[in-house]
């Protein structure tokens, strides 16, 4: 059965819609990026008698998950897309012109023509989880920030004492924050049995751990090179001819949360995972540098991280060697 393309082009305040029809006649229509906003958005689609579509948004952040959402727990067909792939789309139809109305035209042709893979919605415990997480980041971001704002030197007593304060109310609320996160992992049967089969791995912790379930969900990939494609941690080659020899770098298509929560426990691994400093020794004795080396310790973290996922059992240093 093929749907109707209803092409999303999401924004902070509002979203532009996009919907081709049968006859390939367009219809436009604005709505706030609220909740009354996608009840209007469902009575507008009832109107033009389409009971269900193939909607297709860019991946922007938090801006476009609660409509996502909606229409997937509505019954529509949705797809997240990479806005890369968007990008490039637009480069092959020669599009010259940026509008948001021409963005959701777009984006509705891309869904019509490429049938991009559906999106699924996180389960409500992993969305719990993932805002929890998130928020945590955001704290500890304000928290660095504000020591650094205190070490370079502040001269006028009365602001000193309000970056004390504050430092002091961050503290808090990231231990407040941390604590919440542990007791929801351990509220989900789940999620407590799949962390505790990461933290079997050396050089993954409880705060890698749970940015891992909150950002990944590993039972919905087939292999573990998925995961790593996911992740943006597999290498992308330049070579054409015998003129372009490029050095083989990340792609860094996908989430940088998943590679900045990495880079750390790879360094922790090189440096305390034998099998892991062994392989890292030989990667550094053909002769590549040391962020390559970090690269490649990263994508086999994931790697083992889909392993004991999978096998549903604890990490056992064959892992590391087969990986």
């Amino acid at each position: 059965m093929n749907l109707l393309a209803l092409g999303i082009d999401i924004a902070k305040l509002k979203f532009n819609v996009c919907l081709i029809r049968e006859d390939g006649r367009l219809r436009h229509k604005v709505f706030a990026n609220t909740a009354a906003g996608f009840s209007q958005l469902s009575a507008w689609l009832t109107a033009n008698n389409v009971p269900q579509v193939h909607a297709c948004l860019e991946a922007t952040g938090t801006y476009g998950e609660a409509l996502a959402t909606y229409l997937a727990d509505s019954g529509h067909r949705v797809s997240v897309v990479n806005p890369a792939a968007i990008k490039s789309y637009a480069g092959c139809q020669l599009s010259r012109t940026k509008t948001d109305k021409l963005d959701g035209e777009l984006i509705a042709r891309f869904c019509l023509t490429q049938q991009p893979p559906l999106w699924t919605p996180l389960a409500p415990e992993i969305r719990t989880l993932q805002a929890l997480v998130r928020r945590l980041d955001s704290l500890q971001e304000m928290h660095t920030m504000e020591v650094n704002r205190l070490s370079s030197g502040v001269s006028v007593p009365a602001v000193e004492t309000s970056i004390q304060s504050l430092i002091k109310s961050l503290e808090g609320e990231i231990k407040r924050t941390e604590k919440l996160i542990k007791e929801h992992i351990n509220s989900h049967p789940t999620l407590k049995s799949d962390r505790d089969l990461l933290l079997s791995i050396p050089g993954i912790g409880a705060a890698t751990t749970a940015r891992l379930l909150a950002e990944i969900n590993f039972h919905h990939h087939d292999t573990a090179r998925s995961v790593a494609a996911f992740t943006g941690l597999v290498p992308r080659l330049r070579q054409s001819g015998t003129s372009v020899r490029g050095r083989a770098r990340l792609s860094k298509v996908g989430s940088p949360r998943i590679r900045h929560a990495l880079y750390f426990p790879a360094v922790t691994a090189i440096r305390c995972n034998p099998q892991i400093k062994a392989w890292a020794k030989a990667l550094r004795e053909r002769g590549k540098c040391e962020m390559q080396i970090i690269g490649a310790v990263m994508r086999k973290l994931i790697h083992l991280a889909y392993g004991v996922l999978k096998s549903g059992r604890p990490y056992d240093p064959l892992y590391a060697q087969n990986a």
